[in-house]
């Protein structure tokens, strides 16, 4: 893969394997911020499950897949929101209300819009899936 953003290209190859049909998908280099958003996707049932495995180098992560991911994609430049703001990026990124879910970094970790929503904190979009 071209760029220099593992983050991104971590969410294109797996938007990519979803669309050509695979079961599975190597992330690499494997990252704690590749790992977080991949147990967000696994809490919310977009993959089947994920590990981690160390190559000696930067480690990757293998992604079971089960078909449940329409897109993904990173969210760049990474904007700022609010608490109670998420609704606004929700008709940006997502094709309908309560449908998908934006991945936002806190001060509490890495979590889904719906949770950072409920425990009442803000942070950065940084990436979408549906």
């Amino acid at each position: 893969m071209t760029g220099n953003d593992p983050f991104a290209n971590a969410l294109s190859g797996l938007d990519n394997a979803e669309r050509v049909g695979q079961l599975s998908h190597s992330v690499q280099p494997a990252s704690n911020e590749i790992g977080n958003v991949l147990e967000v996707l696994y809490d919310r049932g977009y993959i089947a499950g994920f590990e981690y495995v160390d190559d000696g180098k930067a480690g990757k992560f293998e992604v079971e897949l089960h078909g449940a991911i329409n897109a993904c994609g990173a969210v760049k430049p990474r904007y700022a929101v609010g608490g109670d703001d998420f609704e606004d990026w929700e008709k940006r990124y997502l094709p309908a209300r309560d449908f998908g879910a934006l991945i936002v970094t806190t001060s509490e970790g890495i979590m889904s819009h719906y949770e950072a929503r409920s425990a009442g904190v803000g942070g950065q979009i940084i990436a979408y899936v549906y």
